[in-house]
């Protein structure tokens, strides 16, 4: 009933998603980009009786709020953890430099750290005939805000490939991650898994990369294997401290295989949304 009323009386609106309940995303007013990463904050030990009556007054005591995620139980209970993200790298600084290991009950402290915001997924036990066009049309089609999508053989099954989907965002990859665990979507095999992908993972395909790098083969399979997703970052970074908007480019493949370089001419252009 306090949340209910908190809720009339302040006029802010709360969206309940896919096991979440939302605010901002952006916030009523906001004018321009998302914040940076890095803006982002994780909460943990929750009372589950503390709802964004509370949560909301005391994390945008310390500074301006994006966006608050509480993850919710089918219940209706919080379940003891939710993610604040602030408008820049600042206010998450400060909000766990004041309210890590605050007491917000009696006996009850509360953890406040900065969240990783994973944008990777896993996807192992896919078929040895799934091919990187096959798996692109299925991923494309069920997901939003895909940077990259890698094959690589799989590091835990014999006969099975693995791969790696990163996002544009923490939401994206989280929002890919159910559609694809649900089923819903027939993933090029049964009995394929779907998670966050980890560290120890990640360095240890990135040490396989760097080891075979030195034989890039043909022209042609050298464009193939190249990724956009450091490209995306540097280029989304760039776009956000010059406030350009979202960036949008064209790349001509077909000079770019008779050796033009990428830059020249008309062989790309740029575009500022």
């Amino acid at each position: 009933m306090a949340l209910l009323n908190w809720v009339r009386e302040t006029g802010i609106d709360l969206v309940q998603i896919n096991g979440q309940r939302r605010y901002g995303g952006p916030p009523p007013g906001w004018v321009g980009s998302p914040p940076p990463v890095g803006s982002e904050v994780f909460i943990g030990k929750l009372p589950q009786e503390m709802y964004e009556n509370t949560l909301i007054p005391l994390f945008q005591s310390v500074g301006k709020l994006y966006e608050f995620r509480l993850m919710m139980t089918f219940s209706g209970l919080n379940r003891g953890f939710a993610y604040a993200k602030y408008s820049n790298w600042q206010g998450a600084k400060e909000a766990i430099a004041t309210l890590n290991n605050l007491e917000v009950q009696e006996g009850c402290t509360i953890v406040v750290c900065k969240s990783l915001e994973k944008c990777e997924l896993s996807v192992d036990g896919l078929p040895t005939s799934v091919s990187q066009k096959g798996l692109e049309a299925v991923v494309l089609g069920a997901t939003e805000g895909v940077l990259s999508i890698t094959l690589h053989a799989s590091p835990y099954q014999k006969k099975a490939k693995f791969a790696v989907l990163k996002y544009s965002s923490h939401r994206a990859a989280a929002m890919a991650k159910k559609t694809l665990m649900e089923g819903n979507v027939r993933l090029c095999g049964e009995n394929v898994k779907v998670g966050w992908l980890k560290p120890e993972l990640k360095e240890k395909l990135q040490l396989c990369k760097e080891k075979h790098g030195k034989h890039l083969g043909s022209p042609e399979q050298v464009l193939r294997s190249l990724k956009l997703c450091d490209v995306l970052d540097c280029l989304n970074t760039l776009c956000r401290q010059q406030c350009l908007g979202t960036p949008r480019f064209f790349t001509n493949m077909a000079l770019a295989l008779q050796g033009v370089p990428v830059g020249a001419g008309r062989c790309a252009k740029h575009q500022w949304a």
